[in-house]
């Protein structure tokens, strides 16, 4: 265990595994568990053959700081940081729902810190799409008034009917409690509020890769369709889950983001919109 400090925050981070190239950087979502939730079942499958790096976002529990609003610039600026204090060089770059268009920020602004990107379940704006706004202000309401509501919906969207029903009632029940509406979790929904990076997705530069959740609830799919079409030259895979898409197709994802970090990204083999997963595309929360 590391920090950084950046501004306020003591931002906490991890480095794991060791091998040759790039080292791997996953940047978690919504919710003050932070990498320790989003990451801790995923981050043994990449540590194999390289360096991961995961850390604790402001408004994550491990990460303690002023508990002022948050920006995706200010996110954006401790990813940074965490890159430059690991010392691994530039990084291959993978964030996950609010962690897309933070790292989306983190290859426009310093673009040579990011080898490749990855953004899984992501979207470069809020206001002006009704689902996506009325959403998290949902959120905001069941977290200040009824936070076991909170639970049910933040499961109920973040995962594919199927998967809730293949587990069965006590499964689900057991994943209620996993993204309490802490303050840090609120104050990561207000952020999701104000999410706007559309200026900033012409200035990316790295092989980029977008991957969208055909059933994704939190953010349908067709906003990380647009977000791919919004980075020039990115190449788009669609993977057949809900939302945490790393619970429900784990292998898929995996398989798909080795075969991206792995392959040049420009002539990467990801599937096209609506079409099946192709053997390299595989398949996480806001």
């Amino acid at each position: 265990m590391a920090t950084v400090t950046v501004g306020t925050a003591h931002v906490h981070y991890d480095v794991q595994g060791s091998g040759a190239g790039p080292a791997l950087l996953l940047v978690h979502g919504t919710g003050s568990a932070g990498s320790a939730l989003t990451w801790g079942g995923t981050t043994p499958r990449f540590t194999v053959d390289r360096t991961v790096i995961t850390l604790d976002l402001s408004g994550a529990d491990r990460t303690v700081d002023d508990g002022g609003p948050l920006t995706v610039e200010s996110l954006a600026a401790q990813v940074i940081a965490v890159i430059e204090a690991a010392g691994t060089g530039p990084v291959d770059l993978l964030g996950f729902s609010m962690g897309s268009p933070v790292s989306a920020a983190v290859a426009a602004l310093r673009p040579d810190l990011v080898n490749k990107l990855v953004l899984v379940a992501g979207w470069a704006y809020t206001d002006g799409d009704e689902y996506l706004r009325n959403l998290f202000t949902l959120w905001q309401r069941l977290g200040t008034y009824d936070p076991a509501g909170f639970g049910r919906s933040v499961t109920m969207t973040g995962f594919s009917r199927g998967f809730l029903n293949g587990i069965g009632r006590e499964g689900v029940e057991g994943l209620i409690p996993n993204m309490p509406p802490t303050p840090g979790t609120l104050r990561h929904v207000a952020l999701d509020l104000e999410v706007d990076i559309r200026e900033l997705l012409p200035r990316i530069t790295a092989e980029t890769l977008v991957v969208g959740c055909a059933q994704d609830a939190t953010v349908p799919v067709e906003l990380s369709r647009a977000l791919h079409a919004a980075i020039d030259g990115s190449a788009y895979a669609e993977i057949d889950a809900g939302h945490v898409v790393f619970f429900e197709k784990e292998d898929e994802f995996v398989e798909t983001v080795t075969g991206f970090l792995g392959s040049s990204g420009r002539s990467f083999a990801g599937s096209s919109v609506g079409s099946p997963v192709g053997s390299l595309v595989g398949s996480g929360r806001s």
